[in-house]
Order: structure tokens, then sequence, then C-alpha cells
């Protein structure tokens, strides 16, 4: 062991004289464990919530999804689309097609996101599980029937199997205003609401889902589609992406989840690095108390620097018992929070002791513990504790 670090080292667990300095000491690594654990454990919590987001994303967004480069439809045929079907690394392709329409119910009209969608869709969906009330089914018999965003269906009042059909209307196509006014030039279709639906606040407010013949008739289109949404049997890495890309050329754009809702993944990224620095900050300041433990251990300990002198050290070797110290007792409470926290984290991953307020739908609060979380927490609690250590390394005075 280095000469400077064995002293830095006996001065942490000396006992004699250093009373003051050792509980100051003591309640600075104390405070970097408390720091050290809260950024494990809250970071681990937003990963929970972070995937819970995710998930419920990924049962309305597909894997990849296909749209036209240029203009809002297009016909999925010819060599491209059929070799696409036959890719055995895609489980099921399903059509939709998706417009704003203008909704009507009980006398009350809103303007809605109506995603017209085939019976690919409706057999393989997941939205069964996020279903409020009612039955996510699209078609009763020959009945076509409609599943509502809740925060639609509230504005309106819809609920499901009410006698009150759910009405759509949206503008023929080359229609021009007659002499019977706008609403002439409206095409309308009638549907039974079945279900509703709620994934989250923004597409809880909008969303009607519903059988895609009737989308297309009320849309005036015939075979043509909005989007292809695929379910892959591989991951969507950008290798997977490049060769459907290629697959289906520059007329159509092929994105991930990420690519399809790029700002709020660029939101939810930020506010992940916010909570980071903002907790980091708060270790930094609880860090400083290392900075009065160290000036008061210089001041004790200023016979033994002469000492050292006498005995041939420089200034460089005396400063570094000090910067040792101080990395030692934040390493200290740098290793105790990483215990503390992961083993706290992981008892809530896999136990749920802390519950969530009565009325959410999660039980208790998620937690999902990242590597990459404990890198960084690690990277930077030590870097608190190495700046404040070579802030507060005193240069012990040569007399």
């Amino acid at each position: 062991m280095k000469p400077d670090l064995y002293i830095a080292r006996r001065y942490l667990v000396a006992r004699k004289s250093l009373g003051v300095i050792h509980a100051i000491s003591l309640l600075s690594a104390i405070g970097m464990a408390v720091g050290t654990a809260a950024l494990i454990l809250i970071l681990s919590v937003y990963n929970g919530f972070d995937d819970v987001i995710k998930q419920n994303l990924s049962d309305l967004a597909p894997d990849v999804l296909v749209t036209p480069a240029h203009g809002k439809f297009f016909v999925p045929e010819g060599p491209a689309f059929e070799a696409l079907k036959e890719d055995p690394r895609i489980a099921r392709v399903c059509s939709v097609v998706e417009e704003q329409v203008f909704a009507a119910y009980g006398g009350r009209q809103e303007l809605a996101l109506a995603k017209g969608v085939d019976a690919v869709y409706e057999a393989g969906s997941q939205l069964s599980g996020h279903v409020v009330e009612g039955q996510f089914s699209l078609h009763d018999g020959d009945l076509p029937q409609a599943a509502v965003g809740v925060g639609l269906a509230r504005k309106m009042g819809i609920r499901p199997h009410f006698l009150d059909p759910l009405v759509l209307y949206y503008p023929r196509r080359g229609a021009r205003i007659p002499l019977a006014g706008p609403a002439a030039a409206l095409g309308s279709v009638k549907l039974a609401p079945a279900a509703l639906l709620s994934i989250n606040a923004t597409t809880d407010e909008e969303l009607i889902i519903l059988p895609i013949d009737r989308m297309r008739t009320l849309t005036g289109l015939t075979d043509q589609v909005s989007g292809l949404e695929l379910t892959l049997s591989v991951p969507a890495d950008r290798r997977t992406l490049r060769s459907l890309q290629e697959l289906l050329g520059p007329d159509y754009l092929v994105r991930d989840r990420i690519r399809q809702q790029p700002s709020l993944y660029k939101m939810m990224r930020y506010e992940k690095l916010a909570i980071y620095l903002i907790l980091l900050f708060v270790v930094l300041i609880i860090a400083s108390n290392i900075f009065g433990s160290l000036s008061m251990l210089a001041i004790a300990k200023r016979e033994d620097m002469q000492t050292l002198r006498a005995l041939g050290a420089d200034e460089r070797f005396i400063r570094r018992i000090f910067i040792y110290e101080g990395w030692l007792v934040s390493l200290c409470g740098l290793l105790a929070g990483l215990v503390i926290g992961v083993a706290l984290a992981l008892v809530q991953q896999h136990f749920g002791i802390v519950k969530m307020p009565g009325g959410f739908f999660l039980q208790a609060y998620p937690v999902v513990l990242q590597a990459g979380d404990l890198l960084w927490t690690v990277l930077g609690v030590g870097a608190c504790g190495a700046v404040i250590s070579l802030l507060a390394a005193p240069s012990p005075d040569p007399r």
C-alpha cells in the first residue's frame, strides 16, 4: 500500500483525539450513503413508470409502422409487399386506416381520431387488457362496433351497449358544398359502442377504433390503407429496420416505436436526465460536509505534517493524504448506499411492499433496477466525492 494512502486510512479509523472529526466524517459518509440510495431508488421507480408507459404504448403502437413517404394513403400491392408478408421475421401484418373525423353521440359532438383495423389486428390485439367497460369486439354478428377512448367517451356521454349509435362524419371525396348546406357533403357511418379503452391521457381523449371496411366506407377508399402495422418475431433493431426499408424502397417510411413518437421518447429521456442531475446536485451538497472534516483534520494533524516534512515528505505527498482521506469517506458512503439502494429496489421490485395510493391501476410502486443506472450513480457520486476532496485538501503551512 502506498504510504500516503496508508496514512489516510489510519486517520480514517483512528479514534484518539479525533472524536468530533470522526463524527463529521461519519455524518458525511451517512449522507453520501443516503444520497446514493435515494438516487438508485428514484431512478428505479422512474424506470418502472417508464416501462408502464411504454407497455401501454406498445399495446397500441406496433413494432414497426409502414407509411407512405408522400401522401396519406397507398395500396399495399406488388412484389415488395408480397415479400414482406412472407418474411420470417414478421409475425403478422395489419392494415389500418387512420383519419380525423367528426363524431356525434346523443346530441354531443367532438373531433376524434378514427382508426380502422382489419380482422388480423382485432384477433391479435392486446387492447382487451385496457378495457375499462364493455368488451373489445368490433363485430357483433353483422353489426359493426367501435371501441372508444375513455376520455372521449366521458366528454360525449358514451356508454357501451346503449341504444344510441355513435355516428362518424367525414367529407366525401371530391364533393362540393351543395345548396342544402355543408352537412350534405359529409359521408357518415353508424356504429354501436362496445368498449371503453384507457391507454394514456392523450390517446384516451381522441381515439375511436372501428372495422376497416366501415372506415373505408366513411373516407371513400377502396383497398387503400394509411399504414401497415408489423409485429416482429425479432427485435426491431437498426439492422432489421434498414433491411425492411431497403425492401420497400424510398417511397415508404419504416419506423419503429421510437420514431413513431419521437417527442414522447425524447421527453422521457430528458426527464430522467433532469432527475439524475437534480439528485446528483443534492449529493454534491451532502458531500460538502467532507470539506469541513478535512479542514478540521488538517488543523488537528499539523504536528504530524511537520514530522512528515522532517522525514522528507514534500507538499504533494501531504496533500494526497487529505485527498485520499476524502475519497475514502465518500467511497464508504458510496458502497453503503449502493448496497442499501439495490437491496431496497430489489425488495420493492419483487414484493411490492410500498403500495400505490388508492384508485390507481397499479397495486404498488413499479421499480425496475438497471445496470446502467448503477454505473452512472457510481460515476456521478464518485465524481462528487473526488471534486470535494480535491477542493477541500489543504496545502499545509510549511512553518
